[in-house]
């Protein structure tokens, strides 16, 4: 079986490479141009990593460069989100530049994320960061708090029917096919591994369609404290209003990681994913046939304590990337936003942070990561958001199979009964004999 590889636009734009004196291609190595003459070229600007000291994105990303976040018509642009004073996680976490604990070693070189936050995932300690709080687009990183919303309340068996709409989804899709059969836990590896925004689709109409799903994200984002975040859309596409920052992409990470069946899909290199049937409309398609997908995130392969994680882009977020890592029964993760291909690609800016990380000595720390703080009507999420669904009405036939083996368990128990009190009975005669 073929492996389809769905990955996210590289983001390169070849002015931008041609300026810099690079030449664009698919690899991660990048190669000068050939000088026009024998006379020496001219040298290019360093890299510097983005500055962020004077706060530039503190309430809300930064313009658009396209027509993706205009609102629909009728309707205006979100205001910006109110700036929680004290900041959430501590003091520190109010800086905008580099946030470092007393003692700490040179940082890596080459890391072009503009913001991004190094968590250790068993104390929920922020270890170091830059600009934590400020505010920047998602993109399919938001898919990790639509994992962490939607998990909980769909049971992973019930199967669905793929739609013409699932399959129109913008963006990055998988290979949803109209008539297909899928489980919610294909849709869901194909939401995380492949990065499926007709999965993100499919996921969403089962929990009421978009606006009602956006709604339970942002939900669950407030309850947990990540007051940057705000989800415009389910998929990470740009959206009016939408933001988060490197410090609630580290809360979401650390939540949906205690999802056993979130921690196992970020996890999975490969998957076999169904297809669909031939469309009864059109005579001369035929039956697509299933495919095997792999995961995108190239830290999962090349990392050695790799335990998953989710990438993103679009225009306007660039590169964003979201990864744990395991070393010596230690866990770490790293979040970084509006990152590029240049100098090196957003998951080896990863792992030179991670691998600082893990250097760092015991008890480093500039912040932490929030309990959950339900509001008083909402139910506490680590327990009501762990209970088992409750099938509702209409579910199919996956949903009523637990009824179905209840019914049987009863009829089971009652024969057992049934034949105990006749060889009592049967007993007793032959004693009266």
């Amino acid at each position: 079986m073929s492996i389809r590889r769905y990955s996210h636009r590289a983001g390169l734009l070849a002015a931008t490479a041609v300026a810099a004196g690079l030449t664009v291609c698919t690899g991660t190595a990048f190669a000068p141009l050939p000088a026009a003459s024998a006379q020496p070229s001219t040298t290019t600007t360093p890299f510097t990593t983005p500055d962020t000291d004077n706060c530039p994105e503190r309430d809300s990303p930064p313009p658009p460069i396209d027509a993706s976040e205009v609102p629909t018509p009728g309707e205006t642009a979100p205001a910006a989100l109110p700036i929680p004073d004290p900041p959430i996680g501590g003091k520190q976490m109010r800086g905008c530049g580099l946030v470092l604990p007393p003692g700490a070693p040179p940082l890596p070189a080459e890391i072009s994320a503009t913001a991004w936050q190094l968590t250790d995932l068993d104390t929920g300690k922020v270890l170091a960061a830059k600009d934590p709080h400020g505010r920047y687009r998602p993109a399919s990183c938001i898919k990790i708090l639509l994992a962490a919303t939607a998990l909980p309340q769909l049971n992973p068996d019930t199967v669905v029917t793929g739609t013409q709409d699932d399959a129109n989804a913008d963006g990055t899709r998988v290979g949803i096919g109209p008539g297909g059969r899928y489980s919610n836990d294909q849709l869901f590896h194909a939401l995380l591994m492949a990065s499926g925004n007709d999965a993100a689709h499919a996921i969403a109409t089962q929990l009421g369609g978009d606006e009602a799903t956006i709604g339970k994200m942002n939900d669950l984002a407030k309850s947990l404290q990540a007051l940057d975040t705000r989800a415009a859309t389910p998929s990470g596409l740009d959206g009016p209003g939408m933001s988060t920052s490197a410090y609630d992409l580290s809360v979401f990470f650390h939540k949906a990681l205690a999802i056993p069946e979130f921690a196992k899909i970020v996890h999975t290199e490969q998957f076999d994913f169904p297809g669909y049937p031939a469309d009864p409309k059109n005579p001369d398609d035929k039956d697509h046939p299933g495919f095997a997908i792999a995961n995108d995130n190239r830290l999962l392969y090349d990392y050695d304590g790799a335990l998953g994680g989710k990438t993103g882009y679009t225009d306007d977020a660039r590169q964003t990337f979201v990864a744990g890592a395991e070393r010596n029964g230690h866990r770490l993760s790293i979040t970084l936003l509006k990152a590029d291909v240049l100098p090196i690609r957003p998951p080896e800016q990863a792992a030179r942070l991670l691998d600082w990380g893990f250097a760092l000595p015991a008890g480093a720390s500039v912040g932490t990561l929030p309990d959950a703080a339900p509001s008083a009507d909402s139910a506490d999420s680590s327990v009501a958001l762990a209970s088992p669904p409750v099938a509702a009405p209409g579910d199919d036939a996956t949903h009523s199979e637990s009824g179905h083996d209840s019914l049987r368990l009863v009829l089971i128990a009652g024969g057992v009964i049934l034949v105990l009190v006749l060889l009592l009975g049967a007993r007793q005669l032959n004693r009266r004999r």
